[in-house]
């Protein structure tokens, strides 16, 4: 069967986290039961599964991915109500991490036999991704060994600090979860977490970086390009509110 590089966007605007996560399952699970389906059908009739990029911005919340720590949350539930900060424990790899206004959130839902069967060359491709889409904004950027996300200052362990993270799961080569690049974030609700469990690194947004408010759509459209590029899809589909 031929791979499909046709990848659908929607940007979803601000969404509960919740709400957001159903949606991603729901694409998610779409395209796992097309794949189990397409296996018990001869070639000619196997149909192509399709692929999603989804943007989204989230009210405040944490998430703690399956194989992080609870303690590195450094709030109780009154402080989480008192700071009004959603907080939920997912399926996705790694460990605590903020999602707020000021951020954006990027959900790759790809069926990589469309692409590559390379988790890590997926991976990469994300993080080259945000690389080039902060070098245009002339912030240099790269990646730590043993560390995950995209940091600035990366040959300085003192000043090493990260301004996108991630988190990804994958199930019979399909992926969810994905990237949240911090452009005009509030930096005070990284404080009470551990960030992705790193407790030596700091925290830092392109408003803090460049001295000045970033237009999110500018950003998101750059690093569309960029991923696009790097994984040859070509578009279809724009703003998509969920109900």
């Amino acid at each position: 069967m031929m791979q499909n590089k046709v990848v659908e966007f929607r940007h979803l605007g601000l969404v509960d986290y919740e709400k957001g996560l159903a949606y991603q399952e729901k694409l998610f699970k779409k395209i796992i039961n097309l794949k189990v389906k397409n296996r018990n059908q001869p070639v000619d009739e196997q149909e192509v599964t399709p692929n999603y990029l989804l943007f989204v911005y989230h009210p405040h919340v944490y998430t703690l991915g399956k194989s992080g720590k609870k303690d590195h949350l450094l709030l109780n539930k009154e402080g989480l109500r008192e700071k009004g900060v959603a907080y939920h424990q997912i399926s996705r790899g790694g460990d605590i991490t903020y999602h707020g206004p000021g951020q954006i959130v990027g959900y790759p839902i790809l069926d990589l036999d469309n692409f590559f069967t390379d988790i890590h060359k997926y991976l990469r491709f994300l993080e080259e991704a945000v690389i080039r889409t902060l070098a245009s904004y002339q912030i240099a950027a790269g990646r730590i060994e043993g560390l995950t996300g995209v940091w600035l200052d990366v040959n300085d362990p003192y000043k090493a600090r990260k301004i996108c993270a991630f988190g990804v799961k994958s199930s019979r080569w399909v992926t969810m979860h994905g990237l949240a690049l911090n452009v005009n974030v509030d930096l005070e609700y990284f404080k009470n977490i551990i960030p992705c469990g790193i407790d030596d690194k700091a925290v830092t947004s392109m408003h803090q970086e460049l001295g000045r408010l970033v237009a999110l759509n500018e950003v998101e459209e750059r690093l569309r390009q960029h991923i696009s590029k790097l994984f040859q899809m070509e578009w279809k589909g724009d703003y998509t509110p969920i109900e």
